[in-house]
């Protein structure tokens, strides 16, 4: 039986989801709850945090590049032996794009399908009253959505409390709790969001502090039985099992049988680059690769570590290479691994990992530092540009993941911009809003990689 689950939403970005979810996250931890995290929306930053709060795993639901089947699958693989479920949405609870798999990517669509009452967490900086006709409004914007509380953030007294919170309890919904403002629990931030979990420093103690200021202003039992409370969806059944016609020759021999939702593996034995510079990797894709009876072998580029050399593919995450591109540039038992690899095995690289596959990486002081070589690429750091969205992808080589044609969904999210890209693209990529398709990346003899993230 899937645990009972709630989401945290909001009617923006920065209004509070985060400290709100990890401070509920660690105090039902510390009352002996068993708590599964998961994250709505391409993310990989949040999720490190849910599991350092809680300390268990999580998982990323998308309703945009998942289709309803792989969603409840996920949802019910991720609260096996969970008291409950903790989901923290992602931007406004109803933002989305169009054209997804089941959905438009809106946290809304995740807390529909599966069930979950939302926990509405709203700032009420430079409101009262008018906090109540916006909380309405997100109550009654969609029939399949039930918001059972709500949580006020940023109260600057205790008036302003009460005209915002009575406004709302007028409506007939519950407040849970006020959360002063205080600047003292934010968490450090840089250009891509948060600084990692594993960089933070300080986080067990920081996360305690969280929970106590939760437990301080948030009645944490009422919010708790509003999961418990929730009546159980009939949820889409998963696809099944078949062969897939796009696993390695390797895994087609073993018999092994791929569920038909999921994305198959590229590969038998996959090395995967682990560290500070590479920890974008979706934790459901390697799940899903090891249900499937692939191998995943972790090495670290930072210790100067090339990847196993008895591995079939060689995978490259994204992550932020920019701020140790001197280390990784002097890691020569890394990169001359690379150029090894490359002569037997594949090499892919998402983001992060396509810039170092590339021939110079420039950090943000200007310093160009030659990287891998194995592509012609430049990127730079000094020169930044926000690119940011969910994509299409549509492979334009034959490839471990699939054959020419084959469509992949994932996002972009990056700062680099590209000095130079020359050769035959790796896919060809359009985005939620547009029909147009685009060259993305770069493919090469057996190293391919884009700034493509992929998702499903």
């Amino acid at each position: 039986m899937n645990a009972p689950g709630l989401l945290i939403g909001a009617a923006r970005s920065s209004s509070g989801k985060t400290t709100l979810t990890l401070g509920l996250m660690r105090a039902l931890m510390r009352r002996g709850l068993r708590v599964a995290p998961v994250k709505c929306g391409p993310d990989y930053i949040d999720p490190a945090f849910h599991a350092a709060a809680t300390g268990r795993p999580g998982v990323n639901l998308d309703s945009w590049a998942m289709n309803a089947a792989l969603i409840a699958r996920l949802a019910a693989r991720v609260s096996e032996g969970a008291d409950i479920v903790i989901a923290e949405g992602a931007m406004g609870l109803f933002d989305g794009a169009p054209g997804g798999a089941a959905g438009i990517g809106a946290s809304a669509d995740v807390a529909a399908l599966l069930g979950w009452p939302v926990v509405l967490v709203h700032d009420v900086s430079g409101q009262g009253q008018t906090a109540a006709a916006i909380v309405r409004g997100i109550a009654g914007h969609d029939a399949r959505v039930k918001v059972a509380g709500v949580v006020l953030n940023r109260v600057g007294s205790e008036r302003h409390r009460r005209l915002a919170g009575e406004a709302i309890e007028a409506l007939g919904i519950p407040v849970f709790g006020a959360l002063p403002r205080d600047e003292k629990i934010a968490l450090p931030e840089r250009h891509l969001g948060l600084v990692q979990a594993g960089e933070t420093p300080e986080l067990d103690g920081r996360l305690e502090a969280l929970a106590d200021f939760i437990e301080a202003h948030v009645d944490v039992g009422a919010v708790t039985e509003t999961a418990r409370a929730a009546p159980s969806p009939a949820l889409p059944r998963f696809a099944g099992e078949g062969a897939t016609p796009h696993a390695s020759s390797a895994l087609r021999e073993s018999g092994v049988r791929v569920p038909s939702a999921a994305l198959p593996p590229p590969a038998q034995r996959i090395a995967v680059a682990r560290d500070d510079a590479f920890s974008f990797f979706y934790p459901h894709l390697a799940q899903s690769w090891r249900d499937a009876g692939a191998e995943l072998c972790f090495f670290s580029p930072l210790a100067d570590e090339a990847p196993p050399e008895d591995c079939d593919l060689c995978w490259l995450p994204g992550g932020y290479p920019e701020l140790h591109a001197g280390r990784l540039s002097a890691a020569q038992g890394f990169i001359k691994g690379l150029r090894r690899f490359a002569q037997r095995g594949w090499l892919h690289g998402e983001c992060g990992g396509y810039m170092v596959l590339g021939r110079a990486l420039i950090d943000a002081a200007g310093a160009a530092h030659e990287m891998a070589g194995l592509l012609e690429l430049e990127t730079s750091f000094a020169k930044r540009k926000l690119h940011l969205g969910y994509r299409q992808a549509c492979l334009a080589v034959d490839h471990p993941l699939g054959a020419v044609g084959f469509r992949l969904r994932g996002h972009e999210f990056h700062y680099a911009t590209v000095l130079r890209e020359e050769g035959q693209p790796f896919a060809l990529t359009r985005d939620a809003y547009s029909d147009d398709e685009r060259p993305a990346g770069l493919a090469r003899n057996r190293v391919s990689g884009s700034f493509f993230h992929l998702l499903a």
